[in-house]
């Protein structure tokens, strides 16, 4: 690109609880490559707030995604409001001639995604995914170490993990991941993350067979005591084969846990990895590696290699993940690449959770395409 920084405009902002507010802007901050350039929300007041918390001119604040996306300092566009709001907002910043960074998930729908997928392709601009997992540098050095043989013929794979919504209590914010028809589900949100690491580290599944409940069906909403309908699984087990052969299972449920919140093992014939977090959101957590490899009796911690990680030392999570993000946006930018999980690949991971909603429903197996 010919200007010496690229410029981001964030629609969606909540001083001091946004994901656009807790994540990208000090992932952004943190490279020198990027710079903040516009902010959008609903509201004239909200949007004058964010623009004075992230440091810019009230003229760069926007009430309109239009306005935003046709700012002449603005590169690319950041997604980072509800779901179901994406198509819409994608649309926009396609047609101002914008890059698009879309946070996960991309549509409400595989049929969303691919829509999505195809004005991209068609318009020859970049489409980022925020499927951030697999950029974290833990999961990178799982990849590494299987594709360079370490833990030999990888024989299964299994992910316990919490939600932390999709329990017995919401917050008012929150209380719209309750209705499934908004697309933010424990399906879609940490199971969708955690089970992109698992692909991208090991390879996609052949076949899926898949297990929902609702076992809380009334939620209290923390704020008033009030008992809200869910109609959205907090129960979710999905057992496949990779096309590696290796068999997989996920098991995701709402809430929290007093014990293990995030726990993915890989074994192999030759030795076995361990990723733990305090979260069961893979996208967001500080994730730590452990490894047993040949005569090995117990597993021991692991260093992660400074070459998976591409951002300033001092940076955390949830910004982290979302920083690795940006630095391959950046990278493709500059060199026409395309390193960066893009809007193709997000229609893949929605076909596989269109999978799993088909194999929980009809309780049968069913085949991945390929």
């Amino acid at each position: 690109m010919a200007k010496s920084t690229i410029g981001v405009g964030i629609i969606g902002y909540e001083v001091g609880r946004s994901w656009g507010a807790t994540a990208h802007v000090p992932a952004l901050r943190s490279l020198p490559e990027f710079e903040i350039a516009a902010v959008s929300t609903t509201r004239k007041e909200t949007a004058l707030a964010a623009a004075a918390d992230i440091g810019l001119p009230e003229s760069r604040a926007f009430t309109s995604a239009a306005d935003l996306a046709a700012c002449p300092d603005v590169d690319v566009v950041a997604v980072t409001v509800k779901v179901p709001f994406h198509l819409d907002l994608v649309r926009t910043a396609v047609a101002a001639g914008k890059h698009v960074y879309c946070e996960w998930p991309l549509g409400n729908g595989l049929q969303e995604a691919e829509q999505m997928a195809a004005l991209l392709r068609a318009s020859g601009l970049r489409g980022v995914i925020g499927l951030q997992a697999r950029c974290a540098p833990p999961v990178r050095y799982v990849r590494e170490l299987v594709q360079a043989g370490e833990i030999g013929e990888v024989l299964a794979s299994n992910i316990f993990a919490t939600g932390i919504m999709w329990g017995d209590w919401v917050n008012r914010p929150n209380a719209y991941v309750l209705d499934g028809a908004n697309g933010a589900t424990l399906l879609t949100i940490p199971f969708g993350h955690a089970i992109d690491a698992m692909c991208y580290a090991l390879g996609e599944f052949r076949d899926v067979t898949a297990v929902t409940a609702i076992r809380i069906p009334k939620v209290r909403l923390i704020e008033t005591g009030e008992l809200l309908e869910k109609n959205t699984p907090d129960q979710l087990v999905v057992s496949g084969r990779l096309d590696t052969g290796a068999v997989a299972t996920v098991h995701y449920r709402g809430g929290s846990s007093r014990g293990a919140n995030f726990v993915w093992e890989i074994n192999g014939t030759k030795g076995d990895l361990r990723l733990e977090a305090s979260i069961g959101h893979a996208q967001m957590a500080d994730l730590a590696l452990s490894g047993a490899f040949g005569q090995d009796r117990k597993l021991a911690p692991l260093d992660i290699p400074a070459e998976h990680r591409w951002v300033p030392e001092g940076l955390t999570n949830p910004a982290l993940n979302v920083a690795q993000s940006y630095r391959l946006l950046s990278n493709d930018l500059r060199d026409s690449t395309h390193t960066a999980a893009g809007f193709d690949h997000a229609v893949i991971r929605h076909r596989l959770l269109q999978a799993v909603e088909q194999a929980a429903q009809s309780g049968s197996m069913v085949n991945l395409p390929h």
